[in-house]
């Protein structure tokens, strides 16, 4: 039959509410009208539709770890000062990134759909909505809020000619999906994060451009388990007779074969087999062919490509959930450190200004997060660090949700410890002890008291000895 007809008449079907179109996604289909990209069409002209990249669960769940990870670490706004690293005082631009980027999204939606534009598609952009505000002498450039662009309607353009504005500048072309416009944007209205993998320091590429035949594989794998689903997991087989049939009667067979012995709504039950034919299935074993363990492989590429752990895509096999958190350690320094901190110097440049980059004002990942223990290893830690005059009791507290408590602001140290400076102090006053004791103790001196009687002044029983010592010389 003509393709063209088969269209036809499977439109008229539908518009007869006989049959419907089979859709996958329901954005192709608006207003009973089919495009290109249909499935039924693709399949009506011989061709296939790609699956997405995204129904790969090992690629999804690597996405989805990334992506959740930045965005449940809060950002934090400091200023380095003559005593040290404080918490600033809030801005109207340092809210947007702790408060409310825009209207729409809060922080953690925000930055997770950043993060997965930037994975998927290779690079994310944000497009920061500016306004300036004049005073009388001058004015300022305020940023009223944060909007995510969608990856794959962003286009880099080099100005090689300058004609926008100044040669070899970088420009961002927008174009809206939904009316069409197309909007320049200059590199200080746009934030943008790539992945590691770039050639020109300008685009990254995404880890499906990268891996693209290993997603296939492993596409493929799943559709060919879901196909033995749906055939109740059962192979093909070979049907043996005896005589000559045309090619009408061997469908007619085939299909009455397939209709008491296909599907998963036919498993258990007898299939009628009539005299002098044999029905012998076709036993192929996944064990045989190794299908699980090259599944699995598979896996572990794609997770190794992205920087995810074993453990993170729920394979235990060479690890185990007691080890746990050395692997969210490894997964931190491998793989975490280097996106936070390509975002960490994104925002510092393109939201601060130079003069609040000159006083020490800069935002910073809280990645501490990433390390919550359980209650008895997060009250040790707090314990150490208040008895070590590391933080202040108070700062403990606020780590437990607790309020301040009075003389809580000071730190507490253990009164046997000295400074460095005086580190041996103690020796050395013992070892001055023996020759003070050498030296005669001095006595004390004392007004005399008038009360007492004078000593030099005989005593009257010293006299009265002295009379009987005479008188017995005599």
């Amino acid at each position: 039959m003509n393709p063209f007809r088969k269209i036809a008449n499977s439109l008229m079907n539908w518009w007869k509410g006989e049959t419907a179109p089979e859709v996958s996604d329901s954005t192709e289909l608006t207003g009973g009208v089919m495009t290109l990209n249909s499935p039924s069409f693709l399949e009506s002209m011989g061709l296939s539709r790609r699956r997405k990249t995204t129904s790969e669960v090992t690629y999804f769940t690597c996405l989805k770890m990334l992506s959740e990870t930045l965005a449940k670490m809060p950002i934090k706004y400091y200023q380095r000062t003559d005593k040290g690293i404080i918490e600033a005082e809030q801005t109207d631009t340092s809210r947007l990134l702790t408060k409310r980027p825009n209207p729409f999204m809060t922080p953690t939606v925000f930055w997770n759909t950043v993060e997965i534009n930037r994975n998927h598609y290779g690079n994310a952009y944000v497009y920061m909505r500016k306004k300036f505000i004049r005073k009388k002498y001058g004015g300022e450039v305020k940023i009223l809020d944060l909007w995510v662009m969608q990856s794959n309607c962003v286009q880099i353009v080099v100005d090689d000619a300058g004609i926008f504005a100044g040669k070899g500048r970088l420009w961002y072309v927008y174009t809206d999906q939904t009316s069409g416009s197309q909007y320049v944007f200059d590199t200080s209205e746009v934030m943008h994060f790539k992945t590691s993998f770039s050639f020109d320091g300008v685009t990254g590429l995404p880890v499906q451009q990268i891996l693209r035949d290993t997603i296939s594989g492993a596409s493929a794998s799943q559709r060919y388990m879901n196909s033995l689903y749906e055939s109740g997991l059962t192979a093909k087989a070979t049907l043996e007779y005896t005589g000559e049939l045309n090619d009408k009667a061997k469908e007619a067979l085939v299909k009455s074969f397939e209709d008491f012995g296909s599907g998963a709504r036919n498993t258990g039950k007898i299939i009628p087999v009539p005299l002098g034919m044999k029905l012998t299935p076709l036993d192929i074993k996944l064990s045989d062919s190794q299908f699980f363990e090259l599944k699995k492989y598979t896996a572990l590429q794609i997770a190794a490509a992205f920087g995810v752990k074993p453990n993170q895509i729920n394979d235990y096999s060479k690890s185990s959930y007691a080890n746990s958190e050395l692997q969210q350690l490894s997964f931190y320094v491998d793989t975490e450190l280097f996106v936070i901190k390509q975002y960490e110097e994104e925002i510092n440049y393109k939201m601060l200004t130079d003069e609040e980059q000159d006083d020490g004002f800069y935002y910073k990942y809280n990645e501490k997060v990433l390390f919550r223990t359980d209650s008895k290893t997060q009250m040790e830690y707090l314990k150490n660090g208040v008895s070590g005059s590391i933080m202040k009791p108070n700062e403990a507290r606020r780590k437990l949700d607790l309020p301040d408590g009075e003389g809580g602001d000071t730190l507490l140290a253990n009164g046997s410890i000295v400074p460095l400076t005086m580190a041996g102090a103690a020796y050395l006053k013992g070892a001055s002890e023996p020759d003070e004791t050498e030296k005669p103790e001095q006595p004390e001196e004392t007004e005399p008291d008038t009360e007492q009687p004078d000593t030099d002044q005989p005593d009257e029983t010293d006299e009265a000895e002295d009379e009987d010592e005479q008188e017995g010389g005599e």
